[in-house]
Parts: structure tokens; sequence; C-alpha cells
């Protein structure tokens, strides 16, 4: 239980000093160590390991054991923010409490969003840490062996290189051991360059920007980039060919972990821009060719969840017509850690009011996509168990919403593999439970077989752990001096940003999808490659892709915070002779 307001405020003070007198892991701090376990599963066991028998290895963040007392960024083999390396700071409890109420205030740039604004929670999250000692950490894991080489492999990609999944011959669970294979980011070297099909050239457009996130095409060609870490959207502008910005902006600015963003109405003159936070969705007034918001954010929905730990990206997107409202909203955890136990009945009770499938407690309206209409009303579960959908994309002939998704971790090198997806109203996708059709997760065997026949398939499966992050639709008659040749025209393009749970590295690329008329291709092919040096290096991690005015594709680094131009430049297409 909480304490009163008042209590709190007086004991603050003490609290700091006593948490500073206890600053080495394994001594015991004031708090709760297992309400910090639990909130520790739910809040964090996502993206950090503890070092334990029951979590070894950490996620995508480093491992927290011995984190009393550590160095900030010190870990070795895990690949920090500059903001974190050069913060000086030591995780003593004070300097955690510090961090973890208001993350982005103390390390302004810190990839860590999410918040405990709760001084309990922290006081009982920081006792469970401080018992977490110092550990070797296992081969495989942060500063582990090198990897072996798969089938999946980086060294196998290649511009034009088809790849395909087959849902008949997938692994079983655990057939390879779980990974944690961090890649480190490095400056680009000058010896690397980028591959692209023959007939493209690839440019860099502008580099110097903070972790380029999503990136979307306003109706009149300006760029709209969210800066996630910066809290702020960014906008450029771009004549038609050039390699270069004509206007470099902040559009709007002291946000919370801004990711998606979309116009309204995305047809025409729009009078809104849309930008989903991590926990809410708000809109600045907005007319054609603004390079500053011209009001302040208007709240459209304040909450999209109860909670909002775990995954931080939120798109939003609005069907063709303007009338919906799509959000897509990541899974707290990997496969629902800490949801607590309902019976048959209150199953049933609690899906009557949702959608089959959906999750509750913690992940409560998460691994979802949600709809709404443009005010934020009727906010509801579009399609559920959908892991992480980070990017979304209306399909422009058919109008169908599509969704790039990341799926679950620990099972092995090949399990579970993302997907590109057209999403059905009221689908099942399967999270937690179950993956890619009647596959049970064996972690929750048992635990809903009434689900077993009711999970889609998706229609594009991606090589486990590739980290699929935005989509967009190549348009179906572009007119710029860089639009690419027919074959390509309605095709869809995703980012990889590249894996960590994964012994060989794969992913850190761009790939095409053969799409015609809102089907598209079961397989996928290389398009932009060369960001992997090794399996244990990168320069470069894709984030977003979107078509610029002229028939470029742009795209998104955000770990040397460029954006890459692509564009054809090969022999042009002979327009047909009219009939007659």
């Amino acid at each position: 239980m909480l304490l009163p307001r008042l209590s709190i405020k007086k004991f603050l003070p003490a609290l700091s000093l006593i948490l500073t007198a206890h600053p080495v892991a394994g001594q015991s701090l004031p708090g709760n160590p297992g309400r910090g376990e639990v909130l520790f599963q739910q809040s964090c066991a996502l993206c950090h390991g503890t070092g334990r028998q029951a979590q070894p290895a950490a996620g995508p963040g480093p491992l927290l054991a011995g984190v009393l007392g550590r160095p900030a960024a010190a870990l070795p083999g895990f690949e920090y923010t500059k903001a974190l390396k050069g913060s000086g700071l030591t995780w003593d409890a004070a300097t955690l409490d510090r961090f973890l109420e208001a993350p982005s205030a103390l390390v302004p740039g810190t990839n860590m969003v999410m918040n405990l604004p709760e001084p309990a929670e922290r006081r009982d999250l920081i006792a469970f840490l401080a018992t977490l000692l110092p550990t070797t950490v296992p081969a495989g894991t942060n500063g582990g062996t090198a990897p072996a080489p798969g089938p999946g492999d980086w060294r196998n990609d290649a511009p034009g290189v088809r790849h395909r999944i087959s849902l008949g011959e997938l692994p079983l669970p655990y057939a390879s051991s779980s990974a944690s294979n961090h890649p480190r980011t490095l400056e680009r070297p000058e010896e690397a360059k980028l591959a692209v099909p023959p007939g493209f050239q690839v440019t860099l457009l502008i580099s110097g920007l903070s972790g380029p996130r999503l990136l979307r095409t306003a109706p009149n060609g300006d760029i709209f980039i969210a800066e996630t870490r910066q809290n702020r959207i960014r906008v450029i502008r771009l004549a038609d060919g050039a390699d270069s910005p004509l206007e470099n902006r902040i559009f709007a600015e002291r946000l919370h972990g801004p990711f998606g963003i979309a116009f309204h109405p995305s047809r025409g003159e729009p009078k809104w821009v849309y930008v989903a936070n991590l926990n809410s969705v708000v809109r600045f007034p907005y007319r054609s060719g603004d390079l500053v918001a011209r009001g302040p954010a208007e709240v459209v929905l304040g909450k999209l969840a109860d909670s909002a730990t775990g995954h931080n990206t939120r798109d939003v997107v609005f069907s063709n017509d303007g009338r919906q409202m799509f959000i897509s909203v990541g899974s707290a955890s990997n496969i629902a850690n800490g949801m607590p136990v309902k019976s048959p009945a209150e199953i049933r009770a609690w899906e009557a009011a949702r959608l089959r499938g959906s999750a509750w407690g913690k992940e409560a309206n998460r691994a979802n996509i949600l709809v709404a209409d443009p005010e934020g009303k009727g906010l509801r579960i579009f399609a559920s168990g959908i892991r992480n959908a980070v990017g979304l994309a209306v399909e422009p002939s058919s109008g169908k919403l599509w969704a790039s998704v990341n799926e679950r971790d620990g099972l092995g090198d090949d399990l579970v593999p993302d997907y590109v997806t057209s999403v059905q109203e009221g689908g099942f996708y399967g999270w937690p439970w179950y993956y890619m059709g009647g596959h049970e997760d064996p972690r929750l065997a048992g635990a809903r077989p009434d689900l077993a026949g009711e999970v889609i398939v998706p229609d594009v499966p991606l090589q486990a752990h590739s980290a699929a992050l935005q989509m967009t639709f190549y348009p179906s008659d572009p007119v710029g001096p860089a639009a690419f040749p027919q074959k390509y025209r309605g095709d869809t393009f995703v980012a990889l940003h590249g894996s960590w749970n994964r012994s060989g590295r794969t992913g850190g690329k761009v790939i095409r999808i053969k799409t015609r008329k809102g089907q598209a291709d079961a397989t996928y092919e290389d398009f932009l490659t060369g960001f992997v040096l090794d399996d244990t290096r990168m320069w470069g991690r894709p984030v977003g892709v979107t078509v610029a005015r002229d028939g470029s594709l742009l795209v998104t680094d955000d770990a040397n915070g460029t954006i890459w131009r692509v564009s054809y430049t090969g022999p042009k297409e002979r327009k047909p002779a009219p009939d007659g």
C-alpha cells in the first residue's frame, strides 16, 4: 500500500540519505524487494536480465546484476547512448531513484523513456536491484564469445537476395540456446559502403541528428522526423532531387517519447499533425508548409493503457477516409510476465468487453492495435495478440491496415519469426499463448487451449529477431526525378533494425516485399544492405522509411543520427504509346 502523499514528502529527504548510505549491491535497502521483483518482471524484464538462473541474460538492455555501485555505461559488450556514456554517474541508490523518476531529466538523450513516478515503487524496485550480486556474464550474453553463423545470418544479405520463412519448417523451441548478442555500433568506417540494386544510388542526406526514428512525408513533401530520445519532432524541407535539405527546424518539443506521426486529413490540405507519445496521442494545428507548430499540443487521447513500461513505440495512422485513427501499442513484457491467472469464467467476462485473446493485468490494452475516431472518441481494440506492431501503414489501393511486428524472444535463434501483415478487424494474432498460427509457446503450455484454432497466420514471416520497425508502401504513380521503376511501385519497404537475441547477426537492412493490389508475396528480398560490419559490430541501424516527393526512399539510422537517400538513376522507362 502506498504511503499518504504528505508522509512520502516528509520521508523522501531521509530516504535519500539512507539510500546513499547503501550504494553497494548485496546490502539491504529500505523497501520490499519481493514487491520490487514483481515490479521488475512487469516493467523491466523485457529489456534487462538479472544474472540469476531464472533470467541470466539481458534483453536489449544491459544486465542489471551488480548494478548498485557500478558506473553508468560500464558493462562491456553493450552499446550505450552517448548521453549515458558522458553522464559521469555511478548507480548508487539515490541516483537510481532520480533516474527512474525522470530518466530524460537526469540524462537528456537516454534511450530510457519510461519512468516510475511513484516513490514507493521506486523504493521497492531499488531494494530488489540491491539483491543482485555481480556475476560472471555467461557466454553468448553481454560480452560473450563470437556467435556461429547460421542460414539467416547477415553474411547472406545482398540487394536482390530473396528470403522465405517456411512455417512448416520452423525449428522446435529451444533447438538453439537463447543468445544475448548485442551489436556494438561504431561511427561509419571509411571503407564501409551501402549496397542497393543496379540502377540505384544511395547518398547521405543529413547527419548530426539525435536518434532519428520514424519519419513521415507531409502532403507538401516536407519530412517529419521523431527524435524520440530528445522528446521532439523535427521537420526538414527538400528540393526535388537534392542531396541536402533546404530547411531543418524543430517543429515541436517537450513531448514524451514521441514516435508515430500522422497528418489529418491525410489527403488534400491537412489541418492537424498527430503525434503518438509513449502513452498518449496529441495533435498540433497545422497548415501546409509549417516548419514550427502554430499552436500548443492538444490532447486527443490522454491514456492508451494502464501501463507504459516495456515496448515504447506507438505509431498512429488514419484510414483512407479519415474516419478511423489506428494506434499501435506493444506489450509490456516478452510473454505476459507477471500477468495474473484468471478462471475460464473471468476470461469470458474480460473478453466480452474487448476482443478474443485480449491480455489483462499490466498487459491490458497492450499487444494490440487500437482504433478511435480522429477526436479520440470510441477507443477500442481493433486487433489483439500483436506483440509489438512498431510500424503501421494503410495500403492505398485497398485501404487495408498493415503492420510490421516484432515477435517474442527467448526460444532460440530462429524463433519466433517477426512479420509484416495485413490486419483483420477483430483478429487475434497469438501473443502471448501462440505464434504463427497454432504453434503454442512452451512457456505458457496448456494455458489457453480454447484459442488454439483462432490464431491468424500473418502474411509475410521474416527472419526471427530481425526487429522490423517502420514500413511504407511505395506509391503506384510517383512523378519525381528519382522515381523507382514500375516493378517497384506499390511494393512494401520495411526497415529491419537488427538482432540482439540471435547468435548470428541478422537484420540491419531495408527489405522489399512485392505487393500488388493489397496482396503481398510471402517472400521478401534485400534492398539496402551494408550496415553490418561483422557478428559483433554495426555502423548503422535502420528505423524509419518514407518516400520523398521526388520518388526517393529515405531511411533513418538512429545509431549515428543520419538519414540516407536512395534514388533511381538508371535508364528511364519508356511510357507506353497511346492506342491507335
